[in-house]
C-alpha cells in the first residue's frame, strides 16, 4: 500500500501551485453531483456547482464545464428506467433542456450567460469539427459566456456507457490548451479501497509517478457506482500526461473552486507528467 502513497510533497504542492495559477479551467460534473437520489435535479447542488463556477469566473480564470445528468434528470421528469441504450438516449433529449433551464436560470442570478455544445469523441477525433468546435468555445469565452458541454446521447452510435463525459472533459482539456481539469464527483477524491464499503480506505492526495499502483487499486477495489472512477482516473491521467494537472473531488466540498484555486490541497491532484512538477 506505501507504494499508492509515494509522491514526494514537495512536487505535489508544486503541482497545487500550477492548479490554483491555472488560466483556462475545465470543470467536469458528475450526475451525482447534480442530482437526488431519485434522480431529480436537485436545485442546491447545480447552484453549490454554478457558485464554484463563478468563483473562478471572477477571479478572472475562464472556465468550460461539461456537465453530466442529463439521462438522470430525464429518469427524473418522467419516472422511466431508462434499461435500454434506446431509452436512455430519449430520456437524454427529456433531461438536457431541463438541466440547461437550471444552469441558465442559476447563472442568472449573477448576470451570467450559458452557452449549450453537445458532443461525441468523434467530434474531437475529426479535425474539420474540432476546429469548429475550438472556434465555438474560444468566441463565447471572449464574450464571457460558459460554454456548457454534455456528451450528445440522442445521436450516438455507440453504446451509453459510465465516463463518456470522464474522457470527453479530458479530450477537451487538452485540445483547447487548458491549465486544469477538475472532475467533481460525490466522492472526496480517490481512495485506497471503495469508501462505501472499506472501513480503512485512505484518500491519496496525490497521483505522480505513483499511478500504476494507484490504478490497480482502483481496478481492484471499483465496482457498482463507484465503478465510474476508474474513467475519472484515467481521463486525469490522461491530461496529466499532456502536461496539464487534474484534481478530483467531492463537488459538495465547502468552496472547493476556491481552496484549488489558492492552492490549498482538495481531493485527488494529479502531478504534470512533463518533467515540471513530477521528479
Amino acid at each position: 500500500m506505501s507504494e499508492v502513497m509515494t509522491v514526494d510533497p514537495a512536487v505535489a504542492e508544486r503541482a497545487r501551485e500550477r492548479a490554483a495559477a491555472a488560466e483556462r479551467v475545465v470543470v467536469k460534473a458528475g450526475t451525482n453531483s447534480l442530482t437526488d437520489d431519485d434522480s431529480n435535479l436537485d436545485d442546491s447542488k447545480v447552484d453549490k456547482l454554478v457558485d464554484d463556477v463563478v468563483g473562478l469566473l471572477d477571479r478572472g480564470t475562464e472556465v468550460v464545464l461539461v456537465s453530466s445528468g442529463a439521462i438522470g434528470a430525464g429518469k427524473g421528469r418522467i419516472g422511466h428506467s431508462g434499461d435500454t441504450v434506446e431509452a436512455s438516449q430519449a430520456l437524454s433529449t427529456i433531461g438536457q433542456s431541463h438541466l440547461m433551464r437550471r444552469y441558465t436560470e442559476s447563472l442568472e442570478r449573477y448576470d451570467r450567460t450559458a452557452a449549450q455544445i453537445l458532443l461525441t469523441q468523434h467530434d474531437l477525433d475529426d479535425a474539420e469539427r474540432f476546429t469548429n468546435f475550438r472556434n465555438t468555445i474560444e468566441t463565447l469565452l471572449d464574450w464571457d459566456v460558459v460554454p456548457i458541454i454534455n456528451e450528445n446521447d440522442a445521436v450516438a452510435t455507440e453504446e451509453i456507457q459510465i465516463g463518456d463525459n470522464d474522457m470527453i472533459s479530458a479530450s477537451v482539456a487538452v485540445g483547447i490548451d487548458a491549465d486544469l481539469l477538475v472532475t467533481l464527483t460525490d466522492v472526496e477524491g480517490v481512495y485506497t479501497g471503495n469508501p462505501e464499503s472499506a472501513d480503512d480506505a485512505t484518500l491519496i492526495e496525490a497521483v505522480g509517478r505513483n499511478y500504476a499502483a494507484v490504478e490497480a487499486v482502483v481496478d481492484e477495489s471499483a465496482s457498482g457506482e463507484f465503478g465510474g472512477i476508474r474513467t475519472k482516473v484515467r481521463g486525469a491521467r490522461r491530461v496529466s500526461e499532456h502536461g496539464i494537472p487534474a484534481v478530483i473531488a467531492a463537488s459538495g466540498a465547502p468552496a472547493v473552486a476556491e481552496r484549488i484555486s489558492t492552492g490549498k490541497p482538495v481531493g485527488t491532484i494529479f502531478v504534470p507528467t512533463d518533467g515540471a512538477t513530477d521528479d
